[in-house]
């Protein structure tokens, strides 16, 4: 789906880290790990293609983003963002359905698959009964099921989504990583950002680990979930326990 080759972000104030090559492929789940300030939102955008890379390049299927139209990688690719401003009054329905704008000619308006779309979308979201009220009327883990709701009514081949269980209860927490997962069972590739360690190691079959040195690793979950690892990673002491088949890991003090 995605192939990065050699790429190092653009961060202003620091050094080239080590290049990125790998390859985000479909039926994935790749989790960006790594302390506040690392890069992990800075590699998202970059990956959107809302970023230009200091080197290196992101390829679509083997096309690369610098070349395609924003058009055409936003009817591929979904961003769901960490943060989000608003730029006018909309309700939730009518924000989820800004997920089918590009592949509508302008002035067109949204069809029955697409309202179908969008509906299927609210109600996996647990959205569906807040469908008219204004979006500045929702709390913020509303709201951020409202976002991940008009991704899922983009139906994109790859997710890219930093924090997305960002303001979320335990249920809803539990209840988006089981529909990325779901997206990734279904042939997409999912990328995420995240900063809850246990989320990552209970969803995500590889991971992307992101220092602050610049160094990075990257490979399947299994092997890059080792307590060393990760307390480099953090530059905290961390106990492990295995629940249910994954590691659970807790600070330690």
């Amino acid at each position: 789906m995605m192939q990065i080759t050699d790429l190092v972000l653009d961060i202003p104030g620091r050094a080239d880290g080590r290049a990125l090559t790998l390859e985000l492929a479909a039926g994935q789940v790749w989790g960006v790990l790594g302390p506040n300030g690392v890069g992990k939102t800075t590699l998202l955008h970059t990956l959107a293609g809302l970023r230009t890379p200091r080197s290196g390049v992101v390829c679509l299927a083997d096309q690369p983003l610098a070349r395609l139209s924003r058009r055409k990688v936003a009817q591929r690719l979904a961003v769901v963002f960490q943060e989000r401003q608003d730029g006018f009054p909309s309700t939730v329905m009518e924000t989820v359905l800004i997920g089918r704008h590009p592949f509508l000619s302008p002035w067109q308006m949204e069809g029955g698959d697409d309202l179908a779309r969008a509906r299927t979308a609210l109600e996996r979201l647990d959205l569906w009964p807040l469908r008219d009220r204004l979006l500045s009327t929702l709390s913020g883990g509303e709201r951020q099921r409202v976002a991940l709701a008009m991704a899922l009514t983009q139906a994109p081949e790859i997710w890219l989504a930093d924090e997305p269980t960002n303001h979320l209860d335990l249920h809803h927490q539990v209840s988006v990583m089981q529909m990325l997962r779901a997206e990734a069972d279904a042939g997409r590739t999912v990328c995420l950002c995240l900063h809850d360690l246990n989320l990552a190691a209970r969803w995500c079959d590889h991971l992307l680990l992101l220092y602050p040195d610049g160094e990075a690793c990257w490979g399947p979950a299994s092997t890059m979930l080792v307590p060393y690892a990760l307390e480099k990673l953090y530059g905290q002491p961390l106990a492990v326990a295995n629940i249910d088949g994954a590691p659970v890991f807790v600070p330690r003090v």
